[in-house]
């Protein structure tokens, strides 16, 4: 995997890149919809490739372990094969779906034992397995196994679980060297901060991850229920110490607004599963504020979803058919929303990266915040 840099914001800490893998390019800064189970939520592949055409979508470690399991992916020749899906994919490691169990697992120094949501079956998960079940899945960007910590987060423990999750990247490294690729291409790992919101915590995982010298770094414990600005204080922290030629990932992040925020502070990529949620309540976010497609407001308003029309469905349909079906329950409302949101975030993103090459990317993300920080 290669990055490269292409340009900087001179007002912000924004920049502009490029990662190469062997599956292709991925412009930066970029949002990866999030495909948990091998699949965008309601969305096929043909229209998440020529309508929302992200350069990578992000799959789900925990739950591709449990269904289709791994042997299913390896017969079909992993996850880009199984899916049909010839773009990049990144797995993330399961640590935060085992966070988010917090009542069925047990987490010890030797991993975590945890109960499926499935059928109540136990399992481990430890540093060396997660990296095995990332090789099978295959995607191009694995991660480092974690432990994410809850929000708020007494600071003892948020040491020792940071302590933790750094011993755990020595394992991960260790049985990374004795696992071959199982495919045709080549896997890039990130190493994961993590530190809850104390700044030295941050810092000092930061300049351990960043000591590491891996193809690329994320961010991880931001998007748990802290308040934006502790999201951003910390963010800013780590990306000064992180290295500025490799890509930073922040996780699981988040609101339109967040995305431009965290991108002023020097993020690259994001992932959330907020734009696909939300679009299945009736939420559709665009350049002018969140539209609430439930309320009634729109049941005689026949003008277009959004007259950008970055998407074929932005112009196809009108808000009171899309609030027709949601009041009727029928599921094409929320594939309408879905693909609307997707590309919605897809070109936030592109037109950042294009505000930063030409230089008035910290003007541009002041308007657009305000512009979007309304409910229509």
């Amino acid at each position: 995997m290669n990055f490269t840099r292409i340009a900087a914001d001179k007002n912000s800490k924004a920049r502009a890149g490029e990662i190469t893998t062997d599956h292709g390019k991925i412009e930066t800064p970029i949002f990866m919809p999030v495909g948990t189970v091998a699949t965008v939520k309601g969305v096929h592949q043909r229209e998440l490739k020529n309508d929302i055409n992200p350069d990578i979508i992000l799959g789900n470690t925990y739950h591709l372990y449990l269904r289709p399991q791994t042997q299913i992916l390896e017969k079909a020749g992993g996850l880009h094969k199984f899916m049909n899906w010839d773009r990049n994919i990144l797995t993330d490691s399961g640590g935060y779906q085992v966070y988010s169990l917090s009542a069925n697992r047990k987490i010890k120094e030797e991993g975590v034992k945890f109960k499926s949501h499935i059928d109540g079956s136990m399992h481990l998960f430890t540093p060396e397995n997660v990296m095995e079940i990332q090789r099978s899945i295959g995607a191009d960007i694995i991660m480092a196994f974690d432990e994410c910590t809850p929000y708020p987060c007494d600071y003892k423990y948020a040491q020792r679980s940071m302590h933790m999750t750094h011993r755990w990247l020595e394992r991960c490294l260790t049985h990374l060297k004795k696992t071959p690729f199982k495919y045709d291409y080549s896997q890039a790992f990130f190493p994961i901060v993590q530190g809850s919101t104390y700044k030295d915590l941050r810092k000092q995982s930061a300049e351990y991850i960043a000591g590491v010298g891996a193809e690329g770094n994320a961010i991880g414990g931001l998007s748990v229920g802290e308040p934006a600005e502790e999201m951003y204080a910390m963010t800013d922290v780590v990306c000064d110490i992180l290295p500025e030629d490799k890509p930073r990932y922040l996780m699981g992040v988040g609101t339109p607004i967040n995305i431009l925020e965290n991108i002023a502070l020097g993020v690259d990529m994001f992932d959330c599963v907020m734009p696909t949620r939300n679009a299945r309540n009736g939420m559709l976010f665009t350049a002018h504020g969140t539209i609430n497609i439930k309320n009634r407001k729109w049941a005689d308003d026949f003008s277009p979803i959004d007259e950008m029309g970055i998407t074929f469905v932005d112009t196809e349909y009108s808000k009171a058919y899309l609030k027709h079906l949601f009041s009727v329950n029928e599921l094409l409302g929320k594939q309408i929303a879905t693909i609307h949101n997707l590309g919605f975030y897809l070109w936030l993103v592109r037109e950042a990266r294009k505000h930063i090459i030409e230089g008035d990317f910290r003007t541009w993300k002041d308007k657009m915040v305000k512009q979007m920080d309304k409910r229509l």
